[in-house]
């Protein structure tokens, strides 16, 4: 593990059993002015007790011993604050959707930009200020449009949604970019995001 002093009591603490992508992320994140914290295992953070202190958790979706989403949920059952970014080295459409179910504000794909990191870390933090709330251009979405949003959050992939509205997959991929240029999102992560708590307010009316 190592340490640095941070001035406002915020610090990022980095959890990736891979020491050249660990040491990567924190010096990128030292050069913003940013303190962090590294560690190479999810026992390693706990045993540290960090997730007691306020700052960003930034976690490997998948660790030797107890994985980065094992982790998440250990935190969630305690009631713990700690925004979480969950990296990997691929993205799995079921790792994304548990992940930001489970409360990440964001999964990344490894190799990792600094500035995206970045992004991610103050969206996280200024997130849990603020607290969750749904974007008003939900009531730009037409009724389909809803109906195919509701499949994407529950987990399903373009070829289920199809079956499950009887619709071709190009009308699904086309609700789908419409749904990503209303709400101004560009990934699955920022989607589920957004919702993220309000599954109810998606509920289109039969």
């Amino acid at each position: 593990m190592s340490d640095d002093y941070a001035p406002d009591g915020n610090t990022v603490f980095i959890v990736d059993a891979e020491a050249a992508a660990r040491d990567a992320l924190a010096a990128a994140l030292r050069a913003t002015g940013r303190a962090v914290e590294t560690f190479d295992s999810a026992e390693a953070f706990l045993e540290s007790r960090a997730q007691s202190r306020p700052g960003c958790l930034v976690v490997d979706a998948r660790l030797p011993g107890m994985s980065g989403l094992e982790l998440q949920d250990w935190l969630l059952e305690r009631r713990c604050a700690l925004p979480i970014v969950v990296v990997s080295g691929s993205t799995d459409v079921r790792l994304v959707v548990r992940a930001i179910k489970r409360g990440a504000f964001d999964f990344l794909e490894k190799p990792i930009d600094a500035s995206q990191l970045l992004a991610a870390i103050e969206g996280a933090t200024a997130a849990v200020a603020r607290g969750p709330s749904l974007p008003p251009a939900i009531e730009s979405l037409t009724r389909r449009e809803r109906e195919v949003l509701d499949l994407i959050l529950a987990g399903r992939q373009t070829r289920a949604i199809s079956e499950a509205l009887f619709i071709s997959i190009k009308t699904v991929e086309f609700h789908r970019s419409r749904i990503h240029a209303k709400l101004k999102v560009s990934s699955m992560a920022e989607l589920f995001r957004l919702f993220l708590g309000h599954a109810k307010s998606l509920e289109v009316t039969k």
